[in-house]
């Protein structure tokens, strides 16, 4: 699974690019890029394909969190995972639901991702990416 996320703050990408490394010498399929602001999102988006863009809401570059989702959502066929420290999050993915973008239905609290399970168990890092995509569940991993 290829994902894009966008992220500005440094010490959580430091901890996802930990995580990745740890599921890549694990053999977990998740092949994560990262990128710290929209424009660089984009730029990522217009040269490569990604099954699931993980997205913060509040950028240096954007923040106006509607904006954010509407300038991702058209810019491929990839599902959008809303994961912000911001209180809006979720009417964010309600008003993306509503506009007919390729969202997660449920908000990802980023204050409470389990960083140490995701470096510690890789299978959870690729856990989690599954259950930001339509239909998939964890146990279609499984038995693959």
């Amino acid at each position: 699974m290829k994902v894009l996320w966008v992220e500005d703050h440094e010490p959580v990408r430091e901890l996802l690019l930990v995580a990745a490394d740890k599921a890549a010498r694990a053999r977990v399929p998740v092949d994560l890029v990262m990128a710290s602001t929209l424009m660089e999102a984009e730029r990522r988006l217009r040269l490569e394909r990604f099954d699931l863009v993980v997205l913060d809401l509040t950028l240096p570059d954007s923040f106006d969190g509607d904006m954010t989702i509407a300038r991702v959502a058209n810019m491929g066929k990839h599902r959008i995972a809303i994961c912000s420290a911001q209180p809006e999050r979720d009417q964010a993915v309600i008003t993306a639901m509503n506009c007919g973008a390729n969202v997660a239905p449920q908000a990802v609290f980023k204050a409470k991702l389990p960083f140490n399970r995701f470096i510690q168990r890789a299978e959870s890092f690729h856990d989690f990416f599954l259950e930001q995509m339509p239909g998939a569940t964890i146990t279609a991993r499984v038995a693959a």
